[in-house]
């Protein structure tokens, strides 16, 4: 049975034990936290010529470091990475700097007939060898056991 306590029971508050307590996301300090990474990023963006913000290889590290700024920041505040704040706060960063990135729609062509035939017969070929192999090692059981 379990025992009841009353406001004139002596408890010893000490020997109950602790839910370990949880650190909560500070909204308000992470998008602080997200302004900071931002405004590093676009200040090392601006070393960057325009024409070249649509070819990674001209600012992989920075944008390796914005990324990595944003992650360790949120995880410091105790905010889990990535999350909805800081995923709007990367976009506002993509939409300023990489919005007229877009390829041209890539058009799919099928392959030539000879490559499409061969593509089909290899696997069809195989599966009936295979079949043939599973019924000639059945029919020879005695001999190979």
């Amino acid at each position: 049975m379990t025992r009841g306590l009353s406001a004139t029971e002596n408890i010893n508050v000490e020997s109950i034990p602790r839910r370990p307590s949880v650190a909560l996301c500070n909204e308000t300090q992470l998008l602080w936290e997200m302004e900071v990474c931002g405004e590093e990023f676009k200040r090392k963006m601006d070393h960057v010529d325009p024409q070249n913000w649509c070819n990674l290889t001209h600012f992989i590290s920075e944008y390796h470091l914005f990324s990595l700024c944003t992650e360790t920041n949120a995880e410091r505040i105790n905010c889990y990475w990535p999350n909805p704040l800081v995923e709007s706060y990367i976009i506002r960063i993509h939409k300023h700097f990489f919005s007229n990135c877009t390829l041209e729609r890539v058009i799919l062509v099928d392959p030539p007939d000879d490559t499409l035939t061969i593509l089909i017969l290899i696997p069809v070929f195989l599966t009936l060898a295979m079949i043939a192999l599973v019924v000639w090692c059945s029919k020879r059981s005695d001999i190979l056991a």
